[in-house]
């Protein structure tokens, strides 16, 4: 098999063969009959297989005990070391083997093939004398009652007789291994697709997930039904394990308990899972010429998800960039020479090289005949091993020409073309442009198309370049002044990148061979781990003056602590730092092929929770940790493709025309609404909003603050609040507002503590939560008559505009809340009309007030969210003020850049809860918890806070609302004493 670590999700599809040639008719049949013992982790067994004289069968026993081995009755020797045993049939029949083994996963050393225990079987290595070759298997395995078992089968039938359950499992094509999974836990479901049966085994705390995978899985039956063939067997069966694996095998696939969980896997990885049956489960891989099957299978799944979503180009430039970081000359090697991923740079070239190649084929041969190549080879070689070899005769076919020129520099040869866009001019053509340049090879000369796409004022022309030298000369003519050329800026030649493409990432620090760990000035204990590590690795250690000016030149720098004076004497300063752990990867100024990775942690406890993360954070530029926890990542933006500016349009700012928010407002404060955008979590845009609306005051306007953060059920509460009927406490529990709205409440406190103390309306403009999430999963039809009277009036869908912007959101986003479009923007309309009636309403009944409308910038981009909804209402005269917003034509009025202002936010337990039956009980701890400092536990229920009653979690946070961080307040605790009997107790907690 070819294992899956489940945290890098890297599936993979098992070792169907190793290059032997085979016919079914000429395998040996080989019956198992195993009994296993959940309690001593053991297993017993017989194994059965014809041989003949005088033709030697080699075995593989892992850590089975070889009990006896006959043929006929008459007992034969066995002979071999280690692993690998012989046996010499002295005569023709059957060979029966007796073995037995225990197989803890304790005694695997790390490598759990064969595991039996308390989590259940799994058997996925040598479990069973292991013969070196092909055969049809027929497996009869008795376990305790209970038991679900699953294996490579078409037909599973089951007994039950004195408390053990027979399983047989019949499967007529020749496997080179098989595998066994049963587990006393499972909860099964079935569904069918035509004669396609497709089983679900997962534990009982996942059945809820079991609808899903069953309902994904059969949309990736019938999408590579239609795709290639026919799925190639009657039987599926999704299977979850207790252990960290994910592995693919023909009829199954098993997948670990935290990949299962993992949101994305049911829309992304089990549809590569799935593809597997196909290719590398029913079409074996020959190991001999090559594994193909990867790559194959992450450019039809993986892949071919992304470009789906329009995600397609940044998908293989990420291939590209890992190929830059992690491959180098001395560990390249040939696609035929791959058989599985070890590390990073073979991932690179046997998942990542080979799907570049697959779509340098597509467009070869344009998708047509590309797709006509594979379904022929999916059918010519079911059940037989397949190399590279049998691919290329598969694309000739259809293609109609050799493609020997197209496997021979791909397959065969290491590297990849590196191309230089060299002495581009542009020059008059008569009335035409011409723009004339050369294309350079370094190193090996690629036989290709390279596109090509010039932009000017007019467009773009796209063209497609023959390369077959080490460098060709190119013209090309134009209508208009052409602006910028740019080669393969979608990303699709296999092709290194230039340095202006790849942008600084862990994985170029990670990938380099050459790395200096520079020490920290101060507290260098913080970073032992980082140390350790990148010692282990061979990498010198030094202070920061012992770097010199070559080394900056020559190496990538591990750069420990943000006030390390390297990092001003390479970047001018300190790095930008905040609390918890942070990574900064940048460029090096003197090699912009090196990078400088700047590592800042607050404590040792908080580097170690979060370093070992990093890489798997490969593709990013920053990274932010808090305990352990990533809150942050980015990556620099590079330009894309090998691109050079031809003409640049000249550009101009009537800079008389620039405004402060004092003559923004000179200039908004007539208008009836006055909305203003933010980003829910940035305190200066609060800040913006709050001298909006004291400007206002000063110039005595009798305003109202419509709030997108309160929903319109709750306005009682709100009126309450600002009347002073209700203290702040009451407010926040009778509006809900942690459950509605969650972002830090010390954001929006300045805003409403001013509008209490002048008594200004607030008024909740939003649609209750529930209704919309229900939008969002099954549009306006699954709201019931009651639910239905609680919508807005009118609902406008005639916007194209913002429906396009929409549609653009939701494909970079899809799989998070809804996988309808539909639905996605009925909600999306139903929360600016809702918002939009409840501005309009109040202003109707309360004529002689303006009112000042805060929500999220893109509830009023362009005015197609609440702004034209409103109008449409009441005509009113309105202005726009987004915060931080892009300075695009027509998106707002006006747009304001606030300096960071840090707000204060509320103070914290640093507690995890459950909750239920009028209670909240400890679950957890987050690192460094003041809470668990104070002698809190898990298991405790919180009573009360200072002299407050505690029911829930809401309790809590309502009431550390009050207090500040550094206040010392007393935390009343439920907790069973050694014997079992509650008792109360008080802590004393600083809060955080």
């Amino acid at each position: 098999m070819m294992r899956l670590c489940a945290l890098v999700l890297l599936f993979a599809l098992p070792c169907a063969a190793h290059g032997l040639p085979h016919s079914e008719r000429d395998l040996p049949e080989y019956t198992l009959q195993v009994a296993i013992d959940i309690q001593t982790s053991s297993i017993k067994g017989i194994a059965t297989i014809p041989v003949a004289k005088g033709r030697e069968l080699r075995f593989h026993r892992g850590r089975l005990n070889l009990v006896q081995a006959s043929i006929a009755g008459r007992e034969i020797a066995i002979s071999g070391r280690g692993e690998e045993v012989r046996i010499l049939p002295g005569q023709d029949g059957m060979l029966v083997i007796r073995y037995e083994g225990v197989l803890r996963e304790s005694s695997c050393n790390g490598q759990c093939s064969d595991v039996i225990g308390d989590k259940g079987v799994f058997l996925t290595g040598t479990w069973y004398p292991k013969p070196d070759r092909m055969c049809l298997y027929h497996l009869i395995a008795t376990l305790p009652e209970g038991f679900e078992a699953v294996s490579e089968a078409e037909t599973i039938e089951k007994s039950a007789r004195d408390h053990r359950c027979t399983f047989s499992f019949e499967f007529p094509h020749p496997l080179d291994g098989i595998t066994l999974i049963a587990s006393d836990r499972y909860r099964t479901a079935k569904e069918r697709l035509g004669n396609v049966e497709i089983f679900a085994y997962f534990f009982s705390e996942d059945a809820d997930l079991i609808g899903t995978y069953l309902g994904h899985a059969k949309q990736y039956l019938k999408r590579y039904d239609a795709l290639i063939s026919a799925y190639p067997y009657r039987r599926f069966s999704i299977v979850e394990n207790s252990l960290p694996v994910g592995y693919s095998m023909p009829t199954y696939t098993v997948l670990g308990q935290a990949v299962v969980r993992l949101p994305f896997i049911p829309e992304t990885s089990l549809g590569h899972e799935i593809l597997h049956q196909w290719f590398g489960n029913s079409v074996y891989v020959d190991y001999a010429g090559g594994n193909w099957a990867e790559g194959l299978t992450s450019f039809l799944a993986d892949h071919l998800y992304e470009e789906e979503k329009g995600r397609g180009k940044e998908y293989r430039k990420g291939l590209l960039i890992d190929f830059a970081s992690y491959v180098n000359d001395k560990n390249d090697f040939p696609l035929k020479a791959f058989t599985t991923r070890t590390d990073y740079p073979s991932e690179a070239i046997g998942y990542g090289k080979a799907l570049m190649v697959f779509q340098m084929l597509e467009d070869l041969l344009g998708p047509e005949r590309f797709y006509e190549s594979i379904r022929y080879f999916a059918a010519d070689m079911r059940f037989k091993n397949a190399s590279w070899d049998d691919l290329k005769r598969a694309f000739e076919r259809y293609y109609g020409r050799d493609l020997a020129f197209f496997f021979g520099q791909w397959i065969d040869g290491k590297g990849l073309p590196d191309f230089r866009l060299e002495e581009v001019k542009v020059r008059p053509s008569g009335a035409d442009f011409e723009v004339a340049f050369s294309i350079r090879q370094e190193g090996k000369a690629y036989s290709l198309d390279l596109p090509a796409m010039i932009y000017s004022r007019a467009g773009k022309t796209s063209r497609l370049l023959h390369l077959s030298r080490e460098k060709e000369r190119f013209a090309i003519v134009l209508g208009e002044l052409p602006e910028r050329i740019a080669l393969d800026e979608e990303y699709r030649v296999a092709r290194k990148l230039s340095v202006d493409e790849i942008p600084p990432v862990v994985a170029r620090l990670l990938g380099d061979e050459k790395r200096i760990v520079v020490l920290p000035p101060t507290k260098p204990e913080i970073y032992d781990d980082i140390v350790a590590h990148f010692r282990a690795k061979g990498d010198r250690v030094s202070e920061p003056k012992g770097v010199g000016f070559e080394d900056l030149k020559t190496h990538s720098l591990v750069i420990l602590g943000a006030d390390n004076p390297i990092v001003g004497s390479l970047y001018g300063g300190e790095a930008d730092v905040s609390n918890g752990f942070t990574l900064s990867i940048r460029e090096m100024p003197w090699n912009r092929w090196k990078v400088a990775g700047i590592f800042d942690g607050r404590s040792k406890e908080e580097v170690g929770a979060a370093f070992g993360k990093v890489f798997h954070y490969g593709k990013f530029s920053q990274l932010r940790f808090d305990h352990g926890t990533n809150v942050y990542k980015s990556v620099d933006d590079k330009v894309q493709g090998i691109s050079r500016e031809l003409y640049k349009e000249a550009a101009a700012v009537d800079v008389s025309a620039l405004r402060t928010l004092r003559e923004v407002m000179q200039r908004v404060a007539d208008k009836k609404i006055i909305y203003v955008g933010e980003s829910h979590d940035l305190f200066s845009h609060h800040a913006m909003e709050l001298e909006i609306v004291k400007d206002l005051v000063r110039r005595g306007r009798k305003i109202a603050i419509g709030m997108e953060m309160f929903q319109r059920p709750f306005q009682g509460a709100v009126d309450a609040y600002i009347e002073g009927g209700i203290d702040e406490k009451a407010f926040l529990k009778g509006t809900e507002y942690f459950k509605r709205w969650g972002f830090d409440y010390g954001l929006y406190r300045p805003i409403l503590v001013f509008a209490k103390s002048l008594k200004i309306p607030v008024v909740a403009l939003n649609q209750r939560r529930e209704i919309v999430d229900k939008v969002f999963r099954g549009g306006l039809d699954s709201l019931s008559e009651e639910e239905k009277r609680s919508m807005p009036s009118g609902m406008d869908f005639s916007d194209e505009g913002y429906r396009k912007r929409l549609a653009k959101a939701f494909r970079e986003h899809a799989g998070s809340r809804t996988e309808n479009f539909d639905f996605f923007y009925q909600a999306q309309v139903l929360w600016d009309e809702t918002m939009s009636e409840s501005i309009s309403q109040f202003l109707r009944t309360h004529p002689d007030y303006q009112m000042v409308v805060l929500a999220g910038n893109g509830h009023l981009e362009y005015g197609s969210g609440i702004p034209g909804r409103t109008a449409r209402r009441t005509p009113y005269d309105y202005a726009v003020i987004l915060n931080d917003a892009d300075m695009e034509k027509g998106a707002a009025d006006f747009v304001l850049f606030p300096d960071t202002i840090v707000g204060s936010p509320s103070p914290r337990l640093m507690v995890l809860f459950k909750e239920g039956a009028g209670r909240a009980e400890v679950t957890g701890f987050p690192e460094q918890s003041v809470s668990q400092a104070a002698g809190m536990k898990v298991g405790d229920v919180i009573l009360a806070i200072g002299e407050a009653p505690v029911q829930n979690v809401d309790d809590v946070k309502l009431e550390l609302t009050t207090k500040k961080k550094g206040d010392r307040v007393r935390v009343r605790v439920l907790r069973k004493d050694f014997v079992g009997i509650p008792r109360q107790m008080d802590l004393n907690v600083v809060l955080e």
